[in-house]
């Protein structure tokens, strides 16, 4: 094989209201909080569950102000990006990591999987795909 593959693609709901922040050039970045539930019975037949929850950062404004405007908690959303591990330093110093799913200003795509909170989608649409608006 010549190359790779860093896509990730994720159907869940959001854990909270999307949190919106600027980079201080004014571009709109948008954080999410992506929870993924498998669920099965176990040997008892008893009914287990397991929630994983994923950090997803929009750095595509248009898609960045799609959320900000239409996404709740609760809603419903898939997403596709690629995969980003980082180090910072936290407020005491220490380095940390941290893994995201990134949808860069380019690339990714994020479907509103619902008709909640005003969208104005009947059905589930692309709000934009490779970073181009002419989707919505």
């Amino acid at each position: 094989m010549a190359g790779s593959i860093n896509k990730v693609v994720l159907v869940g709901n959001l854990g909270r209201d999307p949190e919106i922040r600027h980079t201080n050039a004014g571009q709109k970045i948008a954080h999410l909080s992506v929870a993924t539930s498998d669920t099965w019975k176990d040997k008892n037949g008893e009914r287990q569950e397991r929630t994983e929850w994923h950090r997803v950062v929009i750095f595509n404004s248009t898609l960045a102000d799609l959320a900000e405007k239409y996404l709740r908690k609760g809603s419903k959303v898939y997403v596709e990006g690629s995969l980003q591990t980082r180090k910072f330093t936290d407020a005491s110093g220490q380095e940390k990591f941290t893994t995201e799913v990134v949808l860069s200003s380019y690339r990714g795509e994020l479907v509103m999987l619902d008709n909640r909170n005003g969208s104005p989608f009947d059905n589930p649409q692309p709000v934009a795909e490779e970073g181009n608006a002419d989707n919505v």
